[in-house]
């Protein structure tokens, strides 16, 4: 079920979905499982709100336990590459590919209560029998991912690769405190 809030125009009375509400504030939700349905949705909302005004930011709230790291990094790309200032803020678990999103803001906050989970990626699908050289070439992407991931909690947190890959070789949950102590946080904040 959909929230509507009405609001008085000079048609008369008319009801507004809280989601379009809060878009023509230029907030958007990132709160589902990430793939390039999802991902495709957010960049087209974010195009949308950049072309409407280059200057002013656009906050992307996230609460999402991750997903796909091809589509998390295609979003990852286009917050980093829009014009507009992007603040981005942890609304309850930024985990996996939700965390390296969250790094993409210019501004990152994270509501005192909230969490951030940061790992290796993984290596899912795996069914049947698979011949040594199809298991050595994903073995081989998937380091790709890491090497990549690595590369951008380092640069955004102003870590070493080595520091990063001790922090994620495990399941990592970081509290508001310990994501804003290790960089992942620029910002605790007790509202959006």
């Amino acid at each position: 079920m959909r929230a509507s809030i009405l609001r008085e125009t000079s048609r008369g009375i008319n009801a507004i979905s809280t989601v379009d509400k809060l878009y023509e504030e230029r907030m958007i939700f990132l709160t589902e499982e990430i793939n390039s349905e999802v991902t495709t949705g957010v960049i087209r909302e974010l195009l949308c709100l950049e072309k409407a005004d280059p200057k002013k930011e656009i906050t992307l709230c996230i609460t999402t336990p991750g997903g796909e790291v091809t589509s998390g990094l295609a979003l990852y790309d286009v917050l980093r590459g829009l014009k507009c200032p992007v603040r981005t803020v942890c609304i309850g678990t930024a985990a996996s590919m939700g965390a390296i999103i969250f790094l993409a803001g210019n501004k990152r906050q994270i509501l005192r209560h909230c969490q951030v989970m940061v790992h290796d990626p993984l290596l899912s699908g795996l069914s049947g029998s698979r011949k040594a050289l199809e298991l050595e070439k994903e073995a081989l992407k998937l380091m790709e991912s890491r090497a990549i991931i690595g590369g951008i909690i380092a640069e955004r947190t102003g870590h070493t690769i080595e520091e990063v890959y001790e922090k994620t070789k495990e399941d990592t949950y970081l509290d508001a405190e310990e994501a804003l102590a290790f960089g992942i946080a620029t910002e605790i904040a007790d509202r959006i």
